[in-house]
């Protein structure tokens, strides 16, 4: 952590005891606090998750499509191939915003010609992203998304459509699985700066409570399950 953080943090955490007209925790206070950092307690646990992987992934999909998305299952060799296929089913241009993430990278981009790729942050003129996913959530059909310069968030919410590519391993039975990988894959004070959740595309009941999709974000969401 640079000098400059650790100072921004100082100063956040001081206004909070001001407001709070405390000092610093101490004693056996500030050991209880210590201690549920070193070792966070699990949250509840839904039963219906409490599945075998391929009922778990299975269980995903369902939810997905109930919260509006799309979902296919495809070998690894065909990843490409469905999402140009979306595309076309869809009346989209063959081109997309693309993660620059090393998962993505493998699959076999090369064999469709008429596919275009642009790696990098989503850009206001963007249509289409094709994004990975950090997670999927079996008990809400729920995508886990983590910031890095591999994922930018902006491909999570400017284009219209947004396609997310998932390993069926990555697919987790309830929420506090995402936060123990968390833990796992970045370590202690190393979170990624964003973590999304999102259940189907953007959609909004405030209008007179009639359902609007795309309102705050993508208003179609296709999920490619890469079978392993």
């Amino acid at each position: 952590m640079s000098e400059t953080s650790t100072t921004a943090r100082a100063q956040i955490l001081n206004g909070i005891r001001r407001s709070l007209r405390r000092g610093e925790i101490t004693g056996e206070q500030r050991q209880a606090v210590e201690a549920r950092l070193a070792r966070p307690p699990l949250g509840p646990a839904v039963a219906r998750a409490r599945l075998a992987q391929p009922e778990k992934v299975a269980l995903f999909c369902q939810w997905a499509e109930t919260n509006n998305a799309t979902v296919a299952r495809v070998a690894a060799p065909d990843v490409a191939a469905e999402v140009v296929s979306f595309l076309a089913r869809n009346n989209l241009p063959a081109r997309a915003a693309m993660a620059p993430s090393p998962l993505l990278a493998g699959y076999d981009w090369d064999s469709q010609k008429m596919l275009s790729l642009r790696q990098g942050r989503g850009e206001a003129n963007d249509q289409v992203s094709v994004t990975g996913a950090f997670a999927g959530i079996a008990e809400t059909g729920t995508l886990v998304m983590a910031s890095g310069p591999d994922h930018p968030v902006t491909l999570n919410l400017l284009p219209d459509t947004h396609i997310v590519v998932i390993r069926e391993s990555d697919i987790v039975s309830g929420y506090e699985e995402v936060w123990t990988r968390l833990r796992e894959r970045y370590g202690k004070n190393r979170m990624p700066r964003t973590v999304n959740t999102i259940t189907g595309p953007s959609r909004t009941g405030d209008i007179e409570q009639a359902m609007e999709l795309g309102a705050h974000g993508p208003r179609r969401m296709h999920i490619v399950v890469v079978r392993e």
